[in-house]
């Protein structure tokens, strides 16, 4: 029963049977986790990108949204030595090691001060395309007093 309503497209011989309506349009500086939402929301594939006239521009797949998502491990570990590692650790980078395995990141090494421990790891958990965080930074007393 569930599947009536495809087994009844499926005889059609016409555009207009098949489509969904009304269609699902979205603006072209729609986020991507919007669209995501959207799509997850109405069950659906594929988005419709149309400008303010209503133009057509574009369509945006489950596909498209997934590849953001599935960065190369080599990107990420550059991205976060850059923009989590380089802005929090400025004197400190070469003590902190990225690795990144299937999107999951690995922070450690030393550093001085404890409080930002939790830091790193929320951004670099916020990176697009990280999947998970293990955070192995750890403070010594050893740094501390060398600093």
């Amino acid at each position: 029963m569930r599947r009536l309503g495809d087994t009844l497209k499926a005889g059609s011989t016409l555009a207009k049977d098949l489509m969904a309506t009304p269609a699902v349009t979205v603006r072209p500086d729609t986020s991507l986790a919007q669209a995501a939402r959207l799509m997850a929301e109405r069950h659906i594939k594929r988005l419709l990108v149309v400008d303010p006239a209503g133009t057509l521009q574009g369509i945006v797949s489950r596909t498209d949204l997934l590849k953001v998502f599935l960065r190369p491990d080599g990107e990420l570990a550059d991205e976060i030595r850059r923009e989590v590692v380089g802005r929090l650790f400025p004197l400190a980078q070469h003590r902190v090691r990225v690795d990144v395995h299937h999107g999951v990141v690995t922070l450690s090494g030393g550093i001085l001060d404890a409080s930002l421990i939790p830091v790193a790891a929320r951004l670099a958990r916020a990176v697009e395309g990280v999947v998970d965080v293990n955070c192995a930074l750890t403070t010594s007393a050893a740094q501390t007093a060398g600093a």
